[in-house]
């Protein structure tokens, strides 16, 4: 699947990416291309038509796509979260009726979580699904949907019944095209515009009880443990970004001159990639160590998935500006795509839970 993937990257994703931010537009043919090279069932079980990844390899496999674009990257990573939890815990009529689509990409997946007025605090969302004689009726909001503008199956996380916290909370497959759902605007934001990030409004949308795909008192557990894995996909990609930069950093060092010595000759530029590369490695073997505790589904693969995105992130954006210095002001340009990095980089710190929430979670594990 790596070969895959860097084809993915290298014919796909390279060419455009500079254009897709540019243009603050989601690249929907990229997607249909993924799928084609098998990229959107990287979770999904080989009998059911996916790649059947393993933690560490789908982090592999989404660091090299983030190496050119993290953006799409991030994107992959909620497309195939879905996929591979319709996959796992569906019922037949749940994968009958999406798995097919998401494996070729026809329809687009989404996770949606986090609201207007709750990030950090997953369990105080308020979203509101009230049963009816023949289902229920969603009322609500949802924000920074990664795959928002194109989205058209989501997995939408609401309270069925207000005052009771996580275990209330359960999560219906709405379809994006149902009445009642409401579009909102894409976000304009630093960067990274290929998430295709937006929001979704919620008036009186009915759903019937096949929607329900996850109950109350199960919902929620499924909701922490996507955002685990996701944690650290986030750790693989910002790996991959930071590959990249100092890729490109040391190609630039070697082919420049200045004072009539070459760049990388220069002590000062040598040892501030040198610190570059000691980072990466520590980055690279926290992820990998996360995803083994993933994998193996050890009690602490939360605390490992907080230590490498935690990590991960910081050394990304500390990273890549290093990797920007050393090309001097032409890191500073687009279509370069250090600028396109560091702010992936940044926007890394909040996906998936922010740095100070991997902290608590750190924390909890030290005191307790």
């Amino acid at each position: 699947m790596l070969e895959q993937a860097q084809r993915f990257a290298h014919t796909v994703v390279e060419p455009s990416a500079a254009a897709w931010e540019t243009e603050r537009r989601f690249p929907r043919t990229a997607l249909d291309a993924a799928a084609r090279d098998g990229l959107c069932g990287l979770f999904v079980p080989t009998v059911q038509g996916g790649a059947g990844l393993t933690t560490v390899e789908a982090g592999e496999v989404l660091g090299v796509v983030a190496a050119a674009d993290m953006a799409v990257a991030f994107s992959l990573v909620c497309h195939n979260n879905l996929a591979g939890a319709l996959a796992r815990r569906g019922s037949n009529y749940h994968r009958e009726t999406y798995l097919d689509s998401l494996l070729n990409a026809s329809s687009v997946g989404a996770f949606l979580l986090t609201e207007p007025g709750t990030g950090s605090d997953a369990a105080a969302i308020t979203t509101r699904a009230t049963e009816t004689a023949a289902g229920w009726l969603l009322n609500g909001e949802k924000a920074w949907v990664t795959n928002g503008t194109d989205a058209d199956v989501m997995n939408c996380y609401v309270q069925t019944q207000p005052g009771s916290g996580a275990k209330g909370i359960a999560a219906f497959l709405v379809e994006a095209d149902q009445p009642g759902v409401d579009r909102l605007p894409a976000y304009e934001m630093l960067g990274a515009h290929a998430t295709g990030t937006a929001g979704f409004g919620f008036t009186n949308v009915e759903v019937d009880r096949h929607q329900l795909f996850l109950e109350p008192g199960v919902a929620f557990k499924a909701a922490l443990s996507a955002i685990d894995l996701a944690r650290v996909m986030v750790a693989f990609m910002c790996c991959g970004m930071i590959e990249n930069g100092l890729q490109l950093a040391v190609d630039r060092l070697r082919q420049r001159q200045a004072f009539d010595r070459p760049l990388a000759d220069q002590q000062g530029l040598r040892w501030m990639l040198a610190d570059v590369a000691t980072d990466l490695r520590a980055a690279r073997s926290l992820a990998l160590e996360a995803a083994e505790r993933v994998d193996a589904k050890a009690p602490d693969a939360a605390v490992a998935s907080a230590h490498a995105k935690k990590f991960a992130t910081r050394v990304a954006l500390t990273s890549l500006s290093q990797c920007m210095q050393a090309l001097g002001a032409d890191g500073f340009r687009h279509p370069n795509p250090l600028p396109r990095h560091l702010a992936a980089a940044k926007m890394a710190h909040y996906l998936d839970g922010t740095t100070e929430i991997q902290n608590i979670v750190i924390a909890r594990d030290l005191f307790n």
